[in-house]
């Protein structure tokens, strides 16, 4: 699925990742954690491509297809897709009128209006909001819950195979976080998909049954577990971990 070997990344000539390295097979789940500021999010640009985020060494493949020769729209071809921390508002741009173009675009055919806007129907009735999203502008007047579930609405109708999650539960109340993680483990359940998940929140991590914790930590992994690790990470904090630290998929120093 995804295989991170030895990236350094810099950004206006400042270096963030260093000789970074992850794998995620299909269907795992994992997890990154770390202090604020340390490059989470900038692993998350990298992913998708972001142009500003410059990886000056290493090897960035997804299902053997080489990213780093592939801008951000052929990445998002392949089924990468990025869930943001504040998604973005496009005024004028329906979400019925975007997401048909853009299935036409990456399946070559013409998507039929009918099964269309059934399927987007079915989707709004998942989520629990108005079918009436199906033609607002994109996250265009919306709360940041609102906007985390359109961004889910975009995710069942393109069925991606890798979903990133940088900071998901920001903006969401303690309802509108239970029909999300309830809606990202349906469509983990259901599609052959991995998951990467940039967060804070151990709860969440548990919530979203996290099988691999990562700890971000000088341009690396520093540490990795399981929830064990996470839930350690909230007691004690960051202050303790370096990168010559092993930790065991039990979450206890070895």
């Amino acid at each position: 699925m995804l295989n991170i070997e030895n990236l350094s990344v810099e950004i206006n000539n400042k270096k963030i990742l260093s000789d970074f390295n992850l794998k995620i097979n299909l269907k795992e789940i994992h997890a990154i954690m770390g202090p604020n500021g340390i490059g989470k999010s900038t692993i998350c640009k990298t992913i998708i491509g972001d142009p500003n985020y410059v990886v000056t060494s290493g090897n960035l493949t997804f299902n053997s297809h080489d990213l780093l020769k592939l801008d951000i729209t052929d990445r998002a071809r392949l089924g990468i897709f990025l869930v943001n921390q504040t998604p973005i508002e496009i005024p004028g741009v329906t979400n019925a009128e975007m997401l048909r173009v853009a299935l036409a675009e990456k399946t070559g055919k013409n998507i039929g209006l009918f099964e269309f806007n059934k399927k987007m129907e079915e989707i709004c009735l998942k989520l629990l909001i108005p079918k009436s999203f199906i033609h607002r502008g994109i996250n265009e007047g919306m709360s940041g819950g609102e906007r985390k579930k359109n961004e889910l609405l975009h995710l069942w109708m393109f069925e991606p195979k890798l979903i990133i999650l940088d900071e998901l539960d920001s903006g969401l109340d303690i309802d509108s976080l239970k029909i999300v993680c309830k809606n990202i483990l349906e469509y983990h359940k259901t599609h052959d998909c991995s998951i990467l998940i940039i967060s804070h929140n151990p709860e969440l991590l548990a919530s979203l049954n996290v099988s691999h914790v990562h700890v971000l930590k000088d341009g690396g992994l520093a540490q990795s577990g399981n929830l064990n690790l996470a839930k350690k990470l909230a007691k004690e904090g960051f202050k303790g971990i370096t990168k010559s630290n092993n930790i065991s998929e039990n979450g206890k120093d070895e």
